[in-house]
């Protein structure tokens, strides 16, 4: 019994309990009732129907065992897809710079990128989305099929109804079409209306029993599958009259039959008559038909990558079938041109053109004179010999050929006098500037020469205290030597004891003529026989 809260009960009321509740097990008493007026199970134990002290339920009830602790703020609702609110007719402030939709910023518009944004037009401002926020508890948020509409998966049992009524179709009228076949030979033959009738039996038997036609050669048999195998239909191909491979010759040196493979490769009856096999071997399939095809396809795309073509048969097998028509198509032009040139220059022998007379008798009728040294005079013209270049073409607006003029060993143009091939004519404009300015580089190189021709008046050189030549007439002061000399000493002392060197080193560049003479005098003349006496 589902009780609201525990009271204190005396015996006497604790034994009319117990019996009440047998008597409702039993079915002998009416079931116990809760605040909403459903029966309550007698057969529900107590510690379940019992209700827990802090819920306070002071009637009979079992919501305590159902999800009393619901939050009304989780939803099962999904976001309205597709749905717009407010469309503006201009700009806002803060919306998206590229649609003008409040929703959202530009960097997350999903429009295409406008060349003008709504920002700067005002023109075609987006509609603002519908923005939605839901809270999903533990389930609605792993829920894969939260917010799928099921009444869209009609469409797709409408296209597979679709297609199975186009082949069911499709296979009614090719047999109707079949049976119409062979009445209409067989009408030829025997003409007679009990034919007519069995015909009209057999079309409508072919209508009413559609399905059972379809379905004649399937057998029932297992099928391999990962859990073990399930039963199915599979279409049978084989014909009960064939014979198998191995049976055709009995020959032990015939050919080799696999039995793991059921392939023979070899052909097993070689010597027996073409017309009458139906069983030339495994091989014959691969030498002939698509395979044949697939063999050269697979060849050529090894060659292709051989030769640094990023092609592969089992990667792309599309763009290498692609690759191998072009292929075939571009070998049949090259041969037909190849052709095409052989005959031009040496003639067809095989076509209906025949020969000139001249050619064939080595003669004519027509009247050619002679001179002594054998020259044509009368009855033929003279053919000019042909020039292996472009003749008479004019490029670049030029009036004659390139090569017509000569000068200063250059070829040129005549009608402009330029030496650039590749020049556009300028007329006689051209020529006289040509002239203008070769006049002009003539006066400047004469002016040149005349300037070359007149003394240059140089200065005397006055030589360095420090270099190589050391005038006569120089005069040095003797004090400023000797202190020079005791320069040099101490800097050659510094230079042999680097511990001396002050740590603020002061540095002059101003060289004095008495300066250069003290380091004359105490430089070391590797060639001085006395180099090792002087200090």
């Amino acid at each position: 019994m589902a009780t609201a809260s525990v009271t204190f009960k005396s015996r006497e009321d604790h034994r009319k309990q117990l019996e009440l509740e047998e008597a409702r097990k039993a079915g002998l008493a009416p079931a116990e009732v809760d605040e909403d007026g459903n029966e309550i199970n007698p057969h529900i134990p107590q510690y379940m129907s019992s209700a827990p002290w802090y819920l306070n339920a002071e009637k009979p009830s079992l919501k305590h065992q159902r999800k009393w602790k619901s939050d009304p703020n989780y939803t099962k609702a999904w976001y309205d897809r597709g749905t717009t609110l407010f469309q503006a007719n201009k700009y806002r402030k803060g919306a998206c710079e590229n649609c003008g939709a409040m929703t959202h910023d530009k960097k997350s518009c999903m429009e295409r990128p406008r060349s003008v944004g709504a920002k700067w037009t005002n023109v075609n401002i987006a509609p603002d989305e519908k923005v939605e926020s839901f809270e999903l508890d533990y389930d609605g948020k792993r829920d894969r099929w939260n917010g799928y509409d099921p009444s869209t998966y009609t469409r797709v049992i409408a296209d597979y109804e679709a297609r199975e009524e186009a082949r069911k179709k499709y296979l009614k009228e090719q047999q109707l079409k079949k049976l119409e076949e062979k009445d209409s030979e067989k009408d030829g033959e025997n003409a007679g209306s009990e034919d007519d009738e069995e015909d009209g039996l057999r079309i409508d038997e072919a209508k009413v029993d559609e399905s059972a036609q379809m379905d004649f050669a399937k057998v029932e048999k297992r099928v391999r599958t990962t859990g073990g195998g399930s039963t199915g239909s599979v279409r049978n191909l084989r014909i009960r009259e064939d014979t198998a491979k191995y049976l055709l010759n009995l020959d032990v040196n015939s050919a080799y039959y696999d039995p793991k493979t059921r392939s023979m490769r070899e052909d097993p009856l070689p010597d027996a008559d073409p017309n009458d096999k139906f069983y030339v071997g495994d091989n014959q399939n691969r030498l002939s038909g698509q395979a044949l095809e697939f063999k050269q396809l697979n060849i050529h795309a090894w060659e292709a990558f051989d030769k640094g073509q990023d092609i592969h048969m089992q990667a792309a097998p599309s763009q290498a079938e692609l690759l191998y028509k072009s292929f075939k198509i571009k070998k049949e032009m090259l041969k037909s041109e190849h052709k095409d040139k052989i005959m031009e220059k040496y003639g067809n022998a095989a076509s209906e053109d025949t020969m000139p007379r001249e050619l064939l008798l080595g003669q004519s009728e027509r009247e050619i004179e002679y001179d002594r040294t054998g020259r044509i005079i009368k009855g033929q013209d003279v053919s000019l010999p042909k020039s292996k270049y472009e003749e008479d073409i004019f490029i670049n607006n030029h009036t004659t050929v390139w090569g017509s003029w000569w000068k200063d060993h250059q070829w040129g143009y005549k009608c402009c006098k330029q030496t650039i091939k590749n020049s556009y004519c300028t007329g006689l404009a051209g020529i006289e500037a040509a002239e203008a300015s070769a006049d002009l580089m003539k006066a400047n190189m004469a002016r040149k020469e005349a300037a070359e021709d007149e003394p240059v008046q140089h200065e005397e050189k006055r030589l360095a205290t420090w270099g190589t030549d050391v005038p006569q007439d120089l005069v040095l002061d003797k004090k400023l030597l000797e202190e020079s000399l005791k320069k040099e000493n101490a800097r050659r002392k510094e230079e042999k004891d680097e511990r001396k060197r002050k740590y603020n080193v002061k540095w002059n560049d101003e060289v004095t003529a008495e300066d250069m003479e003290a380091y004359r005098m105490k430089r070391i003349h590797h060639d001085d026989p006395m180099r090792d006496f002087l200090s």
